[in-house]
Formats: C-alpha cells, structure tokens, sequence
C-alpha cells in the first residue's frame, strides 16, 4: 500500500529519460499514484543519443514506466502556457480519471539562448522563460485549485531552482522565473492552507540531468561539481524523492516553503 493508493497526478515536463518530471511521474506511481504524463511534442530528431539508443518515445515511454509499476497512465502533448490548451488537458485528466490530487509544475524553458547577457537576450526568448514557468503553473493551479478545494485534499509542488534564491549573471530571465515562481508558492499556500491543500516549492541545484547537456561533462562540468561540497551532482530520483515526500503524509504540516536540494551549497 503506498500513500497515494487512489490518487491522480499530473505532472509537467516529463518526457525525457533523464529527468526529475520522468523519475517525479514514476516515484509517484511507485507511492500508488495514477499519473498523467505531459510534454511539449518533442521532435525525435533533436532526442540525445542516449534516448535514440533506448527507443525512447517521449511521455509515452515515461507512462509504461508508470504503467509497468501498475498504475494507469494517461499522456498530453501541449503548451502549458496556453489558457486553452490547460482547460483541454483538466478536462480531459477529469473525463479519464474523475480527479486531480497532485500537480507538479516541473515545465521549463530549456537552458540554452536565455543564458546571455541582457543586452543580448532576445525578449521573446525572456518571454518564454516567464510563460512557461510562472503562467504555466498559474493557469494549471487556476484551473486545479477548485477541483482540490471541493475534494479536501491536494498537494501543489513547484520546481523552482537554487538559482530562485541568488542571482548570477547571464541569468536573469531564469532567476526572474524562479524567484517569481517561489513567490507564486509562498501566495498560493496561505490562500489554500485551509483547505487541507499544501503548495511547496522545491529547488535543485545541479542535477545529472538531459537538461545539463549543453554543459558537456568535461573540465567545466567537473569545476561545477567541485564547487558543491558533497563533490557530485543530484540524480533526478534524488530529487523525486523529496517531491514524493512533499505528497506523504510526513509532509502534511508543511505548506509554503522553498526547499534547496543542492549538495550542501550555502546560499546568501
């Protein structure tokens, strides 16, 4: 028996092999969870080698892996920042399952032309970052909030960064998203706390994830992973975990925060 035995999750952003949307869908299957699956389509061409190889077929291959732990699936393919399209997807969650106890706003911008300075940033590119992010879980926590609210019982987690925290340069539009989106938190918990629905952030520092790519693993990833004092970076069921954790009833008193998962970095 797992703590989410008849529950209905949703989680963003989960089509990748390596990532903490594919390891939160399948963590909390593994708690008993039914889970639906969404991303953004990706074409197969730009998949990592790594996905190529493994046959990997984007939500689809994130939800037999929720289905092989014996919880229904369900995938949706679309833009999260879109009023029109989030209606389409909880009507369809509602159709399918009759409920939504869990929201994971994990979808993101992904890291590439945003990291520039903000002379050179593009601003539908700083656009992007902002709608994604925060519109994203705002019109997903608009449309869900009320269903949780006549059920007694939701838990609202939103990935936010370290980089929510501390800015740095070449940054800003994703420190702007993070910062805003524990701001987003902090707000939406105090509305909900009575409720019996708790919202909590969650913010990863570097994590081994497809996202880190455009990084390579070579000297400047290896200087990255020096600066953190437990000398390596998170796995994305590292940090599944403690998003699974923030659903279970060991969590039940805590609404409102911002928790780093970071290896130790002590932030100012």
């Amino acid at each position: 028996m797992g703590h989410l035995d008849g529950r209905v999750a949703i989680v963003t952003g989960a089509g990748r092999l390596r990532g903490i949307g594919r390891a939160t869908a399948v963590a909390l299957a593994t708690e008993g969870a039914d889970v639906v699956v969404t991303g953004t389509g990706r074409d197969p061409a730009s998949y990592p080698d790594d996905e190529k190889q493994a046959g990997w077929k984007d939500v689809e291959s994130t939800a037999q892996q929720v289905r092989d732990r014996g919880r229904r699936a369900l995938t949706w393919v679309g833009d999260v920042s879109r009023a029109a399209a989030v209606q389409d997807l909880v009507d369809h969650v509602m159709a399918t399952f009759g409920r939504i106890d869990v929201l994971v706003n994990n979808a993101a911008y992904p890291r590439g032309n945003d990291r520039v300075p903000i002379t050179d940033l593009d601003e539908i590119v700083w656009r992007r970052v902002l709608e994604i992010k925060l519109t994203g879980a705002f019109l997903l926590s608009k449309r869900i909030v009320p269903i949780m609210v006549d059920q007694r019982w939701g838990r609202i987690v939103n990935l936010s960064s370290v980089a929510g925290k501390r800015g740095s340069p070449n940054t800003a539009a994703y420190n702007v998203a993070n910062f805003g989106i524990q701001g987003f938190t902090q707000s939406l918990a105090m509305e909900l706390a009575r409720h019996g629905i708790t919202v909590n952030a969650v913010c990863p520092g570097t994590i081994d994830t497809a996202r880190m790519d455009v990084l390579g693993r070579g000297q400047g990833w290896q200087a990255q992973l020096e600066r953190i004092p437990m000398g390596r970076a998170a796995s994305d069921e590292e940090v599944a975990g403690l998003i699974g954790f923030l659903c279970s009833p060991a969590a039940a008193f805590m609404t409102g925060q911002s928790i780093n998962i970071d290896g130790g970095v002590v932030m100012w």
